[in-house]
C-alpha cells in the first residue's frame, strides 16, 4: 500500500531537521591534526603547545615566518603527548608556531600559526646586606625559561659567569649561600633562551660583609 501525502510529509521535515543535521554532523571523522598554543609571549617564556590527530614522527617547532621548513629555531619531537613546552626566541620580533610532518624523508609544514614576542622583562628582591656565609634569601620573576637563572657575581662578571644560583623556573624563590670573601656582588637575572643565549636582564647589588 503506497504511503498518503499526509504520512510522506512529516518523513520529508524530520530527515531535513536541525536535530536530524546536528546527527549527521557529529557522525564525521574530525578533519586533520589542530594546534594551540599562545599568539603572544614574553621573549624567552615557556608556552604549552597543545595538538591533537598529529601523524606518528610529528614535531612541534619555532621558526621564523619566512623560514624553509627544515630550518627551526627550536624544536621537539612530539611523541605520543598531546602537548609539550617549548621555550620562545629571546629575541623581539615576529615568528611562528609549526607543526611539521615528513614527505618522502622531508620536513613539510602541517599547520602554522603566528607568534609574536615581547620584550623581556625581570625583577629581583634579595637584602643589601648579608654576611659571609650566610643564607641569603631572594626571590626572581622574569620569563622562567627552563634555562633561566638567578645567580650571584661579582659585578664585572661576563653574563654566563657561574655562583650560587637557582632556577626560577623550577621556583621563584630560594635560599643562596653568600660567598665566604667579603665585597660587592651582584645579583642577577640571567635569561638563557634561543637566538640570544646569556642575556641579564636585571641586577641588584649585594654587599657580603
Amino acid at each position: 500500500m503506497m504511503p498518503t501525502r499526509r504520512t510522506v510529509l512529516p518523513l520529508l521535515l524530520g530527515a531535513g531537521s536541525p536535530a536530524m543535521a546536528q546527527q549527521l554532523r557529529a557522525q564525521r571523522p574530525p578533519q586533520g591534526p589542530s594546534l594551540s598554543a599562545p599568539r603572544t609571549l614574553m621573549a624567552g617564556a615557556m608556552a604549552t603547545v597543545f595538538v591533537s590527530r598529529a601523524p606518528a614522527n610529528a614535531r612541534v617547532a619555532i621558526s621564523r615566518p619566512n623560514d624553509p621548513p627544515e630550518a627551526a629555531i627550536v624544536a621537539s619531537p612530539l611523541g605520543q603527548v598531546p602537548a609539550l613546552s617549548l621555550p620562545a626566541p629571546g629575541e623581539v620580533g615576529s615568528f611562528e608556531w609549526r607543526l611539521l610532518g615528513e614527505a618522502d624523508g622531508r620536513p613539510v609544514i602541517l599547520l602554522r600559526q603566528p607568534l609574536a614576542t615581547t620584550e623581556p622583562a625581570a625583577t629581583l628582591a634579595a637584602p643589601a646586606r648579608v654576611a659571609r656565609g650566610n643564607p641569603l634569601p631572594v626571590r626572581g620573576i622574569g620569563p622562567n625559561g627552563d634555562r633561566d637563572r638567578v645567580v650571584l657575581v661579582r659585578p664585572d662578571a661576563p653574563p654566563e659567569a657561574q655562583g650560587p644560583n637557582f632556577f626560577p623556573a623550577e621556583n621563584v624563590e630560594s635560599t643562596l649561600e653568600a660567598p665566604a670573601e667579603p665585597g660587592t656582588y651582584e645579583l642577577r637575572y640571567v635569561m638563557d633562551a634561543p637566538l640570544t643565549g646569556p642575556r641579564v636582564l636585571a641586577r641588584r647589588e649585594v654587599v657580603v660583609e
